[in-house]
């Protein structure tokens, strides 16, 4: 009798063939090729394979603009693309790219921000000194602030020195208002940067000081 209920077949309401359970779980899966495939509970879940460890650099898409050139046949449509990217400390970077649609030119731009990245020095939360930089027609002016004061500063100002360090600055744009000239004298204006232990009136007052005590 034990036999008999071993050797039975399970069949549904329609007459089929129905396997139990202790068969669905040995049987392998196969494509239409004959291969074995992957069982369910084995297959590749995406959020288990996803990086989540905090990246370096943040990136901001600061403008995107259409372009057109005019070609024998007509004219050729791209895309130019402003992205800055930076690590929220003292490194910051731009990159100005062209594609063919949107995504590869921001893609493009930010190759390049990162192959252009500096590292610029800072006085605690703000820049060191005040500072005017000009690229081609923008003039953009930077001046350090109090604690508490914030980032005073327009859309491209704001957008590259947020992805700094620096928490207090207050800037003014005097020239054209191009977004790609603003960037580049941004850049620029932190790359002046000089530390207060390397101002030239504090190398000739330590020169004073020690002239005086060799004196006496």
């Amino acid at each position: 009798m034990a036999d008999a209920d071993k050797n039975a077949k399970v069949v549904n309401k329609s007459g089929t063939l129905k396997m139990t359970d202790e068969t669905a779980a040995t049987r392998a899966r196969k494509d239409i090729n004959g291969k074995a495939m992957p069982r369910r509970n084995g297959r590749r879940d995406r959020n288990r394979n996803m990086d989540t460890t905090p990246k370096e650099f943040d990136t901001v898409t600061i403008n995107i603009d259409r372009v057109s050139r005019t070609v024998k046949g007509g004219r050729r449509m791209r895309f130019k693309a402003l992205v800055a990217m930076g690590n929220h400390k003292n490194k910051i970077g731009i990159g100005i790219a062209k594609g063919g649609d949107v995504t590869s030119a921001v893609q493009k731009a930010t190759t390049k921000a990162k192959k252009n990245m500096i590292e610029f020095n800072m006085d605690g939360e703000t820049i060191c000194h005040e500072v005017e930089t000009r690229s081609t027609g923008a003039d953009i002016l930077m001046k350090p602030a109090a604690p508490g004061t914030g980032i005073i500063a327009g859309g491209v100002v704001r957008s590259i020195i947020g992805l700094t360090g620096i928490k207090n600055l207050i800037s003014k744009s005097l020239g054209s208002t191009n977004k790609v000239n603003i960037a580049y004298a941004v850049v620029e204006g932190l790359r002046q940067q000089v530390p207060r232990s390397e101002w030239v009136g504090k190398k000739v007052e330590a020169k004073k000081s020690t002239a005086k005590k060799e004196d006496k």
